[in-house]
């Protein structure tokens, strides 16, 4: 049993990640396909020990697949992502383009698995914020144990989370510096070598950023509407890692013992906590890894009911490539996909 496979943005940070993915995770995949702008077309890409040459979105027969990994953009997924469904393909998206439309299911397995099912009215799945999905893994077995009131947020995003613009415009001020030359910002709004940035996104009329928003929006419609959730979004000198500090005030009581027990026999998570040991995940140590991870977690004095712990995720993974095929895997395991189906011929 396999599956036919269109990668839209082949050439990115994602992209790269969602090859390597489903050749270490051994997706059931027949035939893929690398598809990317015009002015990528015959660009190799990698895919297990095989080698793609890129195609053109423009002139790509999408019927000849069953399911579309979408990592190009919310301006090209707005346009491309509604043609692909209508020829027939199932379309999981990385954008921000589709997550708040309310006929298109937002998924972090791990949280809401069963909404992959409302993926017909449009045929297209999208997938959360990098800095959401690693949230809400942590939040899920919290909130069904003790109910969550309210959430303060914190993130230390990487330059990765910007694409390979910022991590170059992070490694080429880093090197300048040393040789005295002068760190000009062009990806981000101030210089990010040896600084850190509180905007990530554009910034709406009541102080916060889109990125913020996307945050609290996502959470709300993933997790629970009644959850109420505050944040401030920050860009850090670090290449992959999104790092989050994060106070939760419940309903109900919870002790930080309970709390990391249910974190330890919770998908998708790996609890690392023993900082007197220095037993705590920093952002370099999460990367190439599956997991979301949780350290020191701890009673929140301030609150009836709260708690504190550090989230650490590698946001190419969990916060993008791994969460989608996650979901295809989903697909797969409730019959959605049918890979056997043969292209149709007049």
């Amino acid at each position: 049993m396999a599956t036919r496979i269109a990668v839209v943005g082949a050439t990115g940070n994602v992209g790269a990640e969602l090859f390597n993915i489903l050749d270490e995770r051994m997706f059931p995949v027949d035939e893929i396909y690398a598809v990317a702008s015009r002015r990528s077309v015959g660009r190799e890409v990698s895919f297990g020990e095989r080698t793609l040459k890129c195609e053109d979105l423009e002139s790509f027969d999408f019927s000849k697949v069953d399911l579309v990994l979408m990592s190009a953009g919310g301006t090209v997924s707005k346009q491309w992502s509604p043609k692909i469904a209508e020829a027939g393909a199932i379309v999981i998206d990385n954008s921000s383009a589709w997550r708040m439309d309310p006929d298109v299911p937002l998924v972090v397995p791990e949280v809401n698995a069963e909404a992959v099912m409302g993926y017909g009215k449009k045929n297209i799945i999208a997938n959360p914020n990098c800095s959401t999905a690693q949230l809400v893994v942590a939040l899920k077995p919290l909130h069904d144990a003790a109910s969550i009131k309210r959430i303060v947020v914190s993130t230390y995003q990487s330059t990765s989370g910007a694409g390979k613009a910022g991590m170059d415009e992070l490694w080429n001020q880093t090197k300048g510096i040393f040789v005295n030359q002068e760190a000009e910002p062009m990806e981000f709004a101030k210089q990010i070598a040896f600084n850190v940035i509180p905007q990530i996104g554009s910034f709406n009329d009541d102080g916060y950023t889109d990125e913020e928003a996307k945050m609290w929006n996502e959470t709300k419609k993933m997790v629970d509407p009644a959850i109420e959730l505050t944040v401030t979004c920050v860009r850090v000198p670090v290449f992959v890692g999104h790092s989050e500090a994060v106070h939760v005030e419940f309903n109900n009581p919870i002790t930080p013992g309970s709390a990391r027990k249910l974190l330890r026999e919770s998908p998708g998570i790996m609890l690392v906590d023993k900082p007197e040991e220095d037993e705590f995940i920093t952002p370099i140590d999460c990367v190439g890894d599956w997991a979301t991870f949780i350290s020191r977690v701890r009673r929140d004095p301030t609150v009836e009911n709260g708690l504190a712990f550090w989230c650490v995720s590698d946001n190419l993974r969990k916060g993008a490539a791994l969460n989608a095929i996650q979901i295809a895997e989903e697909l797969l395991n409730r019959g959605v996909l049918k890979p056997e189906k043969q292209v149709e011929t007049a």
